[in-house]
């Protein structure tokens, strides 16, 4: 059999010190991310912008490792470990986590009576902007797949 035909079907694998190395870079990555929402925020202070980039960098780490190792885990065992899975986990993720929080999660809890006026707008804002977001963490998670995948021979 030729190799075109044997490479139809890719397969990706990693490795633990690769994955680490994935999830140093995405945490750095996303901190920058931050890092720019504060310049856009005004903020030009060289320890606020320092900081912001740190604290975000370990927080972002965090929800990585919690929110997206697990489901991440779940598409690699079942083989689905192509960069666009990559992305999709990283967006979707990032977009259930920011709309969630800024719809009283998804209308679950109380929220105030004044903003039941202006429910829809609040939805509409929050997709909008958790959309935007949600872009950058695709990007990531890309990202992050490139440093950590290799095709099997």
């Amino acid at each position: 059999m030729n190799d075109r035909a044997m490479g139809a079907v890719r397969r990706y694998d990693t490795t633990i010190d690769r994955a680490g190395l994935a999830l140093g870079v995405g945490s750095a990555f996303a901190g920058l991310i931050v890092l720019g929402l504060l310049l856009l925020g005004g903020k030009r202070d060289a320890f606020s912008l320092v900081s912001g980039w740190l604290i975000g960098s370990v927080i972002a780490g965090v929800a990585i490792t919690a929110v997206g190792g697990p489901l991440w885990l779940v598409m690699h065992v079942a083989g689905l470990r192509r960069a666009r899975h990559a992305a999709l986990v990283g967006a979707i993720t990032a977009l259930a986590i920011f709309v969630g929080a800024q719809t009283y999660g998804f209308g679950l809890f109380e929220m105030p009576p004044m903003d039941n006026r202006a429910l829809l707008l609040r939805w509409l804002s929050a997709i909008a902007t958790s959309g935007v977001l949600a872009l950058f963490a695709g990007a990531t998670g890309v990202l992050m797949w490139r440093i950590a995948y290799r095709r099997e021979r």
